[in-house]
């Protein structure tokens, strides 16, 4: 076994779900990764935990969601829920070799399984405090998507993925400070001139216990504070249609015009509920490995100098009041390669082109955090 794989297992049970003697922990591997799960189930032994496994694969969830209703989901919502009410911890990741898979779901489809099932679900591990981590696995699907060789890709998955977490949760603490004190967030750059409020709002440091790579701290915008217009500059994946040049304009929080290389689609896509066209989370992205698009969420979310402005749901932890089937993570990078692009705490430039003013938080600079 490639000797990285075990210490990103190792990572994953130790560092980011903490498993302990007697702890249940469900691992779920989707279309692929065997010799991961092999070392987690390993690693969960050796903690003194006890591993549960479940494999899906993305082609048959597929042919699942063509044909769902409400009543099948339901009963595998409760069935599953039973199941998650058992376990202190979960990891969960995909080996997808197409991210298109479910470009042809019908969109009724799609937002029944994400409110019936997916929404509910997370829910669950969240209420029932459930230690929870999702990650990727490495693919040449993925390589392909981030423009890298399946080699490069490999080695760059593992690099970032087994980082010092613990480093980067320590450098986080005085934007954590600095955020929870703040009430006016101004954001410039090409095409974007936002103002919003993050007063009363907590900030969320995630360092590598939910997302693996991880990298970023988050809020959200009070509701309706929102003002101006965003333009979105990373291409983002969208029930299975590569979305570019997404530009949003927004009045008393709500966004009231939406463009994209496809404007249909993307409005059928805010439609959804109301609370779609409302933003559910801000975040800033810090991970020192990661510099461009992947084409992959959970890593683009992540990229140093970057923010994100998510239309959707806002998570229980720093809960806005919005709630949406959708919780849409568009990225924006603002280092020069990008356009550049300012950000502004109650007047004060907390970040220029990427990089942050303040001394206090310089230690989030990419050459602070790289080991």
């Amino acid at each position: 076994m490639d000797p990285r794989v075990e210490k990103l297992a190792r990572t994953l049970v130790c560092y980011s779900t903490r498993v302990g003697a007697g702890d249940n922990v469900l691992i779920e591997a989707r279309s692929g990764g065997r010799e991961l799960v092999r070392a987690l189930v390993r690693e969960v032994y050796a903690a003194g935990g006890a591993p549960f496994v479940r494999l899906t694969d993305s082609e048959i969830e597929r042919e699942l969601a063509l044909g769902c209703t409400e009543e099948q989901l339901a009963l595998r919502r409760d069935a599953d829920a039973m199941l998650m009410a058992k376990m202190q911890a979960t990891i969960g990741f995909s080996a997808v070799n197409n991210d298109s898979e479910f470009s042809d779901v019908p969109a009724e489809r799609a937002e029944l399984l994400a409110r019936v099932y997916d929404d509910p679900m997370f829910d669950a591990i969240q209420k029932n405090g459930v230690r929870w981590c999702v990650l990727r696995y490495p693919t040449a699907a993925a390589a392909q998507a981030a423009g890298m060789s399946t080699e490069r890709f490999r080695d760059f998955f593992y690099e970032v993925c087994t980082m010092d977490y613990a480093r980067m949760s320590a450098a986080m603490d005085p934007l954590k400070a600095l955020m929870e004190r703040t009430d006016e967030v101004r954001i410039v750059g090409p095409g974007t001139d936002l103002r919003f409020s993050i007063a009363g709002l907590p900030a969320i440091k995630c360092a590598g216990d939910c997302n693996i790579p991880d990298g970023e701290i988050y809020t959200a915008p009070v509701r309706d504070s929102v003002e101006g217009v965003i333009r979105y500059n990373a291409p983002s994946i969208q029930d299975g249609f590569t979305f570019e040049n997404v530009e949003l304009t927004f009045e008393k929080g709500r966004i009231v015009r939406a463009a994209a290389n496809d404007a249909a689609r993307i409005n059928r896509v805010f439609d959804m509920d109301e609370g779609a066209r409302y933003v559910g989370e801000f975040a800033l992205g810090v991970n020192p490995y990661i510099s461009r698009p992947m084409r992959d969420a959970l890593f683009d979310e992540k990229i140093a100098g970057s923010f994100h402005f998510t239309p959707g749901m806002s998570y229980d932890d720093c809960f806005n009041g919005n709630r949406s089937a959708l919780h849409w993570d568009l990225v924006c990078i603002q280092t020069p390669e990008w356009g550049g692009g300012e950000i502004w705490f109650d007047g004060e430039l907390v970040r220029r082109d990427g990089r942050f003013v303040p001394e206090a938080l310089q230690c989030l600079n990419p050459e602070n955090l790289k080991s």
